[in-house]
């Protein structure tokens, strides 16, 4: 089966029409994953990682394709085409995009798995390149990234992952992509959600906070979201931990035995969530045999506060037999008894990093340790954890509890739908020993643990102490005992009564026995626990006899339960022959001593006498959402009890603890609102303040999470149909007496909970007209009204006199935002958007406030521009005004910098994403007017804070940090793209004058060139770059033909002219936009998004050039050397615009001058640093000289013209050899030569003095590092002669200060000396000597002649006494037009006075001989 298209253009006939048609037709293309060679005829050469499209297919003999010549999804070319065989390429679906020669075809896969395929294919590159360059770390680093990208992407293109999976594994490639990037320098790549951002579809401001948060690891401040006010509340999410037992390994107990798994917190001493039991037979397997592969359970609910504590698995092992596992005598075997065997323990701090990063279970061994001394039994887990090795025994290596872990996180139902293999397994839900983070409305739980602490007891008269064994019983008030009351441990099913195990011989024994008692709630009034206290005998029939019991009601008179706290129960004595059958024979006795000092008559005579030696002791935990062990609380939630009580029990609320409120609180806000119902003028103002209360403890951190429970509880819990009135009432009456008491605590608290008393109000309204069909809608609306004038009145009050009216004003405006929802509820958004500007419209100015109020009234302004109600169109038009002015007065005063850059940008996202509503071009309109000007304003004095704060180090300014002058350059970037031509149109036509024309072209100006020379973006922000350059171009662009109206002939202004020729110079040799220096990926991406912007301003530079007449004359010379810059930017479409600019110069000059020396001379030094600086090529040159002769041919002064561009592109093509050889490994010999024809170059044809100056002492600096310092004298000499023996003043140039002539010819004449003596050339130092003589001869200067003639002297003494070897000259002559241009000429002279060398390096190396190289 073959693929392909047609082979060779000149066999484009009816066939290319028809191909051309299928082609049109087919959406698949296809990757080539095997190399082809194309031998055959027609065949089209394939390589791995090429793209073909498909135009057909042939079954017999062949199929015709298309060929992408490159290694990435590209341009459709038809000059690439022909056939191959069908199994070299793997075939995708693409869409076609641009249909025609230039056509784009994008795969139809994944757009991370695009970008990692780009991305791979440009890192290759780059890679090889690092072995290249002995960066062997990054290069094995490098590889071993790309690929695990190859195994990522692999994984995304099977197909067979779940929607979390494919999650996990963008975010794993996006973390790779991000480094590689940031390793090998190229750009940062803006995300959301994984995938590359399109810059288009976002506002500026959005995109350079992404950008940002890439580049750094900042913490992300958000000033606009100070406090909870109008945050959206998320629940916390909850962690849960799977443990499976997987086998016990023991070989010794040979009995049943109880495993019991529970948390431990180490650092507070206690355990945490209820215990997990697995029963296992004497075998080691389960003893109900349908658990088998099913002993696992959850433990629920940890928060991350729980898994930041010191957390252990402890695991205790009881086993079910003989009293003594050795010893088979004491005890027949009929009589079980439950005893300690063994303890294991795991840190969870050792195994939570493995466990948090693995999706599946992982597998952990647990040595079981066996206590030395059962009194220790209590605190055996602790004893291991601290390694006190003497109280336990290690076990043998094949002991041990092999269990596997796996944290899951998020809300069950969730879970359960993702991991239904783990609920399906029959998981033991284990909870935790208390309520979770979270207690939902609908949540109920009834749990009392019991926790058997210790006991003491009497001998008895025994010469041994006692094996004790406590039985606990609940019974209910008529003595009947209630069933399936006692839970061991989750995975078990629920007992009748609880057996403790039984510690050998120990009359003073500690459990520290948890178990759990789920009563229900109907029986927990009138229940009572009885402990029953047995002695286990070890004789041959195994008694267990009863000696005593104790007891304790689960629920107090007054209606409370017990408490949570340690109980220390009186022990009343009994015998094995005691029956319990009338429980009132021992209720009426005092179970403890708090309950003996509240009986006051006891009979002396009873069945039952108490034992005084002996106690027992227990703890009690209660979790439960309808029990309470506070009697303020207890008796709100029965206040009909006590109607007359009412007033003291809701003035009690609040010294009830915040927990029992959170746990109740369903309970307590029905209660509340039965009881508003129930009197509402007489308990209006408490219930009010008592809600109030209720919803403030929710703002306190530790509460917050439970405002979720308030949301819900509002939703589908609360039916106050008739509440919103009085509420509404109580509000207002609060408000207003803000202006005369002086204490306002209470109304603080009101402003605080104003968020939630609106969601009440709310909902209330809507169950009222729900039941009334909409009755007094028209009084609910103007008590809206009304409320809403007081919250003007005191928003408007003077509070610059009052420290306390400003705490209620901040708390009003940190609250008013979060009710807009619940108005639009009941409102139209208009109708909302007017009261909110109504509102905001009465805060005072900036300029009559202090400064924490600015804050809080910006934070006020910005939640309002976030929040639902500033999206929909309608009240964005109406709000957008008054947010607008609070702006303009913080900018124009440059107060509160960063906090109004967050709310320009949120409005400029929020635009930008509904740039499709008509409404759009007339909020953008508000905004220009408004805002363009003083941005700028703001701008320019940022950026003049930033360059005064570098040039004072160690003074740091918070707003003149570049972040804020990133955050207001993307705000005025946003403003100019949402910009469009009319914008810009009534931007113009509104300014009243010329001058403030002008004067707004100089800021824009001045701003966009800032951007370019401060560099405010990094270089790796290359998508802000090119957007920022995007937007200058298309700004310029409209505001050009403004310049060229209004400020030329006669109204022409040579500052603002400049300053836009400025920018369009700065703006064309921008790093960034020189697309020559980057990969071919990266070009192709530019200009397929953007072209190439610099033709774009080229053009426009042109165009304005052309608009300016005769006015040109004022920007010769200062424009030659910017424009020659923009000329040499190796880009041919800017070459041929630009470079016709210098014929105009010279044109213009001429006929004001009659020459044009002054572009001659600026071109001419210009061109010379420019060049040196690596500027232009040989293609330059070329096109320089053919554009400007060909213009210059028309002129009446074409012949000096000729003359002067034949000179300019000569001294090019000697610079340019010049550089090149200073930039290659060229010989020293070679250096030079190309040095002193570019020197003589300058003197000789041109007449350049100062740039002929400029190259002797580059090449007396060539000489020197050669040390040739006879060569290096002689050519300072070339500068010496230029000078004379006069006092005229020179200027400061090169390294030389400023001067007269004769010091500086002194100077020169000093080094000059020195240079022959070290050359041993003293002939030619002797007559400089005598020169310098008599100039100090002739000033007097005695001291500097009897130093310069002592020199002389010595000069002469040693050309009589030193040795030196004679100069050696050759003459070399180079033939052929390959060699460089400064070499071709027929004679070269080289000398060389080295002492003790001969020149060996080409010419030289054979004295008197004429050495001649020829080259074809």
């Amino acid at each position: 089966m073959w693929l392909g298209l047609f082979s060779e253009k000149s066999k484009l006939n009816l066939n290319l029409l028809y191909l051309y048609l299928l082609y049109l037709s087919f959406h698949f293309a296809s990757s080539v994953i095997c190399t082809f060679r194309g031998t055959v005829t027609h065949g089209l050469a394939l390589e791995i990682g090429e793209t073909v499209q498909i135009l057909e297919k042939c079954e017999g003999h062949q199929l015709m394709s298309s060929l992408f010549k490159n290694d990435e999804w590209d341009f459709f070319h038809f000059f690439s085409q022909g056939i191959f065989p069908t199994c070299y390429v793997h075939l995708k679906k693409a869409i076609v995009t641009n249909r025609g020669q230039y056509e784009t075809v994008m795969p139809l896969e994944d757009p991370i798995v695009t970008e990692v395929t780009c991305t791979l294919q440009e890192w290759a590159l780059l890679w090889k390149q690092l072995y290249v360059k002995h960066k062997v770390d990054l290069f094995y680093k490098l590889r071993h990234v790309m690929n695990e990208l190859l195994d990522l992407r692999r994984q995304m293109l099977s197909g067979h992952l779940t929607q979390d999976q494919i999650k996990d594994v963008k975010r794993h490639i996006t973390v790779r992509l991000d480094w590689g990037n940031e390793h090998l320098g190229l750009d940062l790549v803006p995300r959301k959600e994984f995938e590359m951002v399109d810059a288009d579809q976002i506002s500026v401001s959005d995109l350079y906070k992404m950008v940002s948060n890439i580049s750094t690891e900042q913490i992300n401040i958000n000033y606009i979201r100070r406090g909870h006010g109008g945050e959206p509340c998320r629940i916390p999410i909850p962690h849960h931990l799977l443990v499976s037992l997987k086998s016990f390994t023991y070989n010794t107990i040979g009995e049943d035995t109880d495993i019991f798994f529970s948390l431990y917190d180490l650092r507070e001493g206690k355990q945490i969530s209820e215990k997990f039991m697995v029963r296992l037979n004497k075998n080691g397997g389960p003893k109900n045999p349908e658990k088998v592969d099913r002993l696992c359970a959850l433990f629920t609910d940890l928060s991350n506060k729980d898994m930041k504590r010191d957390l252990y698995i402890v695991s205790q092992v009881i086993r079910t037999g003989r009293m003594l596992l050795n010893d088979s005598k004491k005890g027949p075997p009929h009589v079980q008894y439950r005893r300690p065997y063994g303890c294991a323990v795991l840190a969870m701090s050792d195994v939570l990093q493995t466990i948090s990063e693995l999706k599946e279970e992982k597998d952990f061994v647990l040595k079981v340790y066996t206590c030395n001394n059962e009194n220790e039994w209590y605190q055996i887990h602790e004893n291991i954890i601290r390694k006190s090795s003497t109280k336990y025994t290690a076990p043998s290596t094949n002991y041990g509890l092999i269990i596997s872990l796996q944290l899951l996180r998020g809300e069950m139902e969730q879970l359960r739908r993702e991991n239904p293999m783990i609920f399906n397994r029959g998981v033991a839900m284990t909870r935790k020993l208390g309520f979770p983070d979270v207690i939902m409305p609908g949540d109920i739980r009834n749990d009392l643990y019991l926790t058997l602490e210790r006991g003491d007891f009497e001998r008895g008269g025994k010469s041994v102490q006692k094996n004790i064994e406590v039985t606990v019983y609940v019974l209910y008030a008529d003595g009947e005992t209630l069933k399936d009351c006692f839970s061991l441990g989750s995975g078990e099913p629920n007992i009748s009564e609880h057996r403790s195990f039984v510690l050998y011989h120990n009359n003073s024994p500690r459990w520290s026995e948890v178990v759990k008692l789920p009563i229900p709630i109907d029986r927990f009034r009138g229940s009572h626990l009885r402990f029953e206290f047995r002695h286990c005998s070890t004789k041959d029939k195994g008694e267990k006899k009863l000696f005593g019991f104790s007891f304790t009601p689960l629920m107090r008179d007054d209606g409370t339960t017990l408490s949570d706290e340690s109980h220390e129960l009186y022990v009343y004595k009994c015998d094995e022959n005691t029956t319990f059958s009338n429980h009132a024979l021992y209720l009426g006795l005092p179970c403890c001593k708090d309950d003996f000092n509240s009986c006051t008559n006891i009979p002396s005579s009873l069945i039952f006498q108490r034992s005084t030696k002996e106690t027992l002791w227990i703890s009690t935990q209660l979790s439960s959402t309808k029990l309470t062990q506070n009697v303020d609380l207890l008796a709100l939630l029965k206040w009909k009890a006590h109607p007359d009580r009412v007033t003291d029990i809701l003035g009690r609320l609040r010294h009830v603890n915040g927990e029992e409120i959170v746990k109740f609180l369903q309970d307590i806000l029905d209660t509340l609102f039965s009881i508003l119902d129930d009197n509402t003028d007489k308990y209006g103002p408490l219930v009010f303040q008592s809600l109030v209360f209720i919803i403030n403890l929710l703002r306190d951190s530790k509460y917050y999470h439970f405002r979720p429970v308030m949301d819900t509880y509002i939703q589908k819990h609360f039916a106050g149909a008739l509440a919103y009135k009085e509420l509404i009432r109580c509000l207002k009456w609060y408000m207003d007496r803000s202006a005369e008491v002086v204490r306002q605590d209470h109304i603080q608290e009101a402003m605080r909970a104003l968020e939630y008393l609106f969601k009440f109000i709310v909902q209330s309204r809507i169950l009222y007209s729900r039941a009334t069909c909409g009755m007094e809608e028209e009084q609910f609306r103007v008590s809206i009204q009304e409320l809403f004038l007081s919250i003007r009145f005191v928003l408007s009050l003077d509070s610059r006199s009052s420290e306390t009216l400003i705490f209620t004003q901040a708390a009003l405006l940190n609250s008013f935002p979060a009710i807009f929802d619940e108005l639009l509820q009941m409102f139209t958004a208009q109708e909302v958007a007017e009261f909110v500007r109504g509102t905001l419209g009465s805060m005072p100015s900036t300029v009559h406030i202090g400064q924490s109020m600015d804050v809080v009234k910006l934070q006020s302004i910005a939640r309002t521009v976030d929040s639902r109600l500033f999206s929909f169109p309608d009240s964005r038009r109406t709000l957008l005004p008054v947010v607008l002015h609070h702006i303009h007065l913080h900018l124009r005063q440059q107060k509160e910098l960063l906090i109004c850059s967050g709310i320009l940008s949120s409005i400029f996202s929020i635009i930008k994403s509904s740039s499709m509503d008509t409404s759009v071009q007339e909020e953008v309109e508000m905004m220009v007017e408004s805002l363009l000007d003083v941005l700028l304003q703001t701008l320019l004095a940022i950026m003049s804070r930033s360059q005064s704060q570098e040039a004072v180090r160690g003074q740091r300014c918070p707003q003149c940090t570049a972040e804020i002058t990133g955050e207001y350059v993307s705000c005025l970037l946003s403003l100019l793209r949402q910009m469009s031509d009319i914008h810009f149109q009534n931007l113009l036509d509104n300014f009243q004058s010329k001058e403030e024309l002008k004067e707004f072209l100089l800021k824009i100006f001045c701003v966009f060139r800032n951007l370019m020379k401060l560099s405010i973006f990094p270089r790796d922000w290359n998508v802000m770059r090119l957007l920022t350059s995007n937007i200058i171009v298309t700004t310029a662009q409209y505001l050009s033909p403004a310049l060229y109206k209004n400020f030329t002939e006669a109204d022409f202004d040579f500052k603002v002219w400049n300053s836009y020729f400025s920018l369009a110079v700065l703006y064309i040799n921008q790093p960034s936009l020189q697309l020559e220096t980057i990969t071919p990926a990266k070009r192709k991406k530019v200009l397929d998004k953007y072209g190439d912007m610099r033709v774009m301003m080229a053009y426009e530079l042109f165009s304005m050039w052309q608009n300016l007449g005769e006015n040109k004359v004022h920007f010769i010379p200062g424009m030659i050397g910017p424009f020659l810059g923009v000329t040499l930017v190796p880009q041919t479409e800017v070459r041929n615009i630009m470079i016709p600019i210098f014929h105009d110069m010279m044109d213009w000059e001429q006929r004001k001058n009659g020459n044009f020396k002054q572009v001659e001379a600026e071109l001419i030094d210009k061109l010379d640093s420019l060049v040196s600086e690596g500027k232009g090529d040989e293609n330059y040159r070329e096109l320089f000289s053919l554009l400007l002769l060909e213009k210059i041919e028309q002129e009446t002064w074409r012949e000096t013209g000729t003359s002067f561009v034949t000179s300019v592109t000569r001294l090019m093509e000697r610079l340019l050899d010049y550089r090149d050889c200073m930039k290659g490994d060229e010989t020293e010999n070679k250096k030079i030569g190309c040095t002193v024809n570019l020197l003589n170059f300058y003197k000789s044809e041109i007449n350049k003095e100062e740039m002929y100056i400029r190259y002797i002492h580059k090449l007396c600096d060539m000489h020197l590092q050669a040390e040739n310092y006879t060569e290096a004298a002689f050519t300072l000499l070339l500068y010496w002669e230029l000078l004379h023996w006069e006092e005229r003043p020179l200027r400061d140039f090169l390294h030389y200060p400023a001067q007269s002539q004769w010091h500086r010819k002194e100077g020169l004449c000093r080094k000059v000396i020195h240079y022959f003596n070290k050359g041993k050339c003293w002939e030619y130092g002797i007559p400089l000597c005598r020169e310098l003589a008599f100039q100090y001869e002739t000033l007097y200067d005695y001291q500097s002649l009897s130093w310069i003639r002592k020199m002389e002297a010595a000069y002469y003494d040693n050309i009589m006494e030193q040795q030196r070897l004679e100069p050696e000259f050759f003459r070399v002559g180079f033939y052929g037009r390959k060699f460089p241009f400064f070499l071709r000429v027929n004679l070269c002279r080289d000398a060389s006075s080295r002492e003790h060398q001969r020149s060996t390096d080409g010419p030289g190396s054979r004295p008197n001989q004429e050495l001649q190289r020829q080259r074809e």
